[in-house]
């Protein structure tokens, strides 16, 4: 579970980047974030993962505080962050071997976790090359895998399919439902808003910086009265 409370954050002074956000994450959901470029998704993201410090209020994952217990609150999810371009000089396998020693992941767990993900993402031939000589959708994929590799209970994913194949696309989103269907969290963020109405068991939609709606689809079409798509009635709401 992911608690946001009351959260706000300004990068200049008198302006809120994020202005006194509340938002809960149940365990067993698939929880969408979406809104327009420069909306708050990303710093939102980064003050949950304790990248960015938060100015005002709290966030709790599994209970525990990201500002007062930072390390006990990380230990606590996964995040795949919006660029993969990170760590281009290790090989593939140095990099989740690195993550594998962060996570204090014993060693005969690791290596089979990391031949299971790779397979799955079909990278592990690649294993023993650069980083910085995949593609971009390989990038991703490594950084997917070392997101996953200690079993986090949460996973937070700030656009986690760009760049992906189809079948990997697919697999991850699998992956996504059958993760939330097990009672454990995930929380994403995506531009795709097919994937968010068709995979998210609730979406929150925050604009300058301010959460404008929280809810299913079915309840954001109820309480727009109108029966549109999502990237429809997300327009809508982001413009007004």
């Amino acid at each position: 579970m992911i608690e946001i409370k009351n959260v706000s954050k300004s990068y200049v002074k008198g302006k809120k980047s994020v202005d006194s956000l509340n938002l809960e994450i149940k365990n067993g959901e698939i929880f969408g974030f979406l809104g327009p470029n420069g909306a708050g998704k990303t710093t939102t993201i980064r003050m949950i993962t304790g990248i960015l410090n938060i100015d005002e209020g709290d966030i709790l994952i599994d209970g525990k505080s990201i500002k007062e217990e930072t390390l006990e609150a990380k230990k606590n999810f996964g995040f795949v962050p919006d660029n993969p371009d990170m760590f281009l000089k290790l090989k593939g396998i140095e990099y989740l071997t690195f993550m594998a020693d962060v996570y204090d992941i014993p060693a005969n767990k690791r290596k089979e976790k990391i031949e299971e993900l790779t397979k799955k993402f079909e990278i592990y031939d690649e294993l023993n090359n650069q980083i910085q000589s995949y593609s971009h959708g390989m990038r991703q994929k490594i950084v997917i895998c070392g997101a996953l590799l200690s079993e986090p209970k949460n996973w937070i994913l700030d656009e986690p399919m760009t760049g992906l194949d189809p079948k990997s696309s697919f697999d991850l989103k699998e992956m996504m439902r059958n993760h939330a269907q097990s009672g454990k969290t995930v929380f994403f963020s995506t531009h795709v808003l097919e994937v968010a109405e068709k995979l998210c068991d609730r979406v929150g939609i925050i604009n300058k910086g301010k959460l404008v709606f929280v809810g299913t689809f079915d309840e954001m079409k109820e309480k727009f009265k109108e029966e549109a798509s999502l990237e429809k009635l997300f327009l809508e709401i982001t413009e007004e």
